[in-house]
């Protein structure tokens, strides 16, 4: 539970909605006090401050219209519908243009009480004309917030088609067969020192994502032991494509030995090595970034797979651990008890010995509640539902 609670700590939450309540809350107290000093104009100002608003993102649109349709409406397009692709990708979608044009009725209805003030008029022309010029030069561009929180909305970070990739590509093929390709293993290795609770394929995702090739080169207490059964498939044109999980024997701070399953996610190695490239523009903040997206959405989607349930564990490799020749095997060692406990407290507890009678005001107390239901028989006459009524009256 400790790495749990560590883990949620460290992990980035989806962004909520705290900023369009802030900004409801502003607009709501400023057209109350407009209401309150000038409640006769607030129609109008209401009216002239939305069009001047709407506009501005209209005009800017009307200029990202005119690229694309000189430029990439072939390319980028392909012959779609002016209106149903074309529009919406320039900004000119159903809610910018409902907006305007409200604002420019209710202009329009109240354009009498604003006729004498020519500076209106003016704001009108001026302030859209402006606000396309710096929405065009970069000024009032997205900021980093918001690009990343449309990316991570619309699923387009490099991490979730990594994750999705690994999930559908891999993970989703190898799982379901695992626990039979363990029971194989332990039957042709009667020396092994498998848990029963390690029944799980460990998955290591190190948040520097610098993967070595051999778990023994990071840590001299992990050793390389065997392999398990082949898992062939075809897939992709290619016959018998051979996925294969490699044994690893770990030991503790006691010299004893634990065997299972391990191995890091290889997308990491993805993310690592655009790091390095330069026409990536992919520097070591944003693959951190990336690395922490990469273990939400491979989380989420893992946890909503029926087909590997139970059969995995994902383990946040943090990188605090320079100075630890041996954090790799005590992190590997913490999830194995932490599974063994898990094993141990589903098994429920074992059984009473024969010659120990059980106590009947104890029933209840025997067994846990998460073991299989069992029949109990009674040798009591059955009773009614209700108690005897008193009918002496009657005769």
């Amino acid at each position: 539970m400790h790495c749990l609670r560590d883990e949620d700590a460290l992990i980035p939450s989806p962004r909520g909605s705290l900023p369009k309540v802030c900004a409801a809350l502003v607009a709501t107290i400023a057209t109350m006090g407009i209401l309150l000093l000038s409640p006769g104009r607030l129609i109008n100002l209401v009216a002239l401050a939305t069009l001047i608003v709407a506009l501005g993102p209209l005009l800017h649109g009307l200029y990202l219209l005119f690229e694309e349709l000189l430029h990439h409406s072939n390319t980028r397009y392909r012959g779609r519908s002016l209106l149903g692709h074309v529009l919406p990708a320039c900004g000119l979608g159903p809610k910018t243009l409902l907006a305007a044009a409200m604002a420019a009725l209710l202009l329009y209805l109240t354009r009498h009480s604003l006729m004498h003030k020519g500076q209106s008029w003016e704001l009108v022309v001026l302030v859209p004309v402006l606000y396309a010029l710096f929405k065009c030069l970069g000024v009032l561009g997205p900021s980093e917030v918001e690009v990343s929180d449309i990316c991570e909305e619309r699923k387009m970070n490099v991490a979730h088609g990594l994750a999705w990739s690994f999930y559908l590509g891999y993970l989703q093929l190898v799982l379901p067969s695992l626990e039979k390709s363990i029971d194989s293993f332990r039957d042709s290795h009667r020396d092994s020192f498998w848990g029963r609770g390690s029944q799980k394929l460990l998955i290591l995702i190190p948040l520097n994502a610098n993967i070595s090739h051999k778990l023994e080169d990071e840590d001299s207490y992990i050793q390389f032991y065997d392999s398990l059964p082949n898992t062939e498939l075809h897939r992709a044109g290619v016959r018998d494509r051979v996925y294969k999980h490699s044994v690893y024997r770990v030991k503790d701070e006691r010299g004893k030995a634990h065997d299972c399953a391990v191995e890091y996610a290889t997308p990491l190695l993805t993310l690592y090595r655009m790091s390095q490239e330069r026409n990536a523009g992919f520097g070591e903040p944003e693959r951190r970034q990336q690395v922490l997206l990469f273990y939400r959405t491979l989380r989420d989607v893992l946890d909503q797979s029926l087909e590997c349930r139970n059969r995995y564990r994902l383990i946040l490799i943090k990188d605090e651990h320079e100075d630890d020749p041996h954090f790799l095997s005590k992190a590997i060692l913490r999830h194995l008890e932490q599974q063994n406990t898990e094993e141990f407290c589903l098994s429920g507890a074992p059984q009473q010995e024969t010659n120990k009678p059980v106590e009947v005001e104890d029933w209840h107390h025997s067994e846990p509640m998460s073991r299989e239901p069992t029949l109990m028989i009674s040798l009591d006459r059955p009773q009614p539902l209700r108690g005897p009524i008193e009918d002496t009256d009657l005769n």
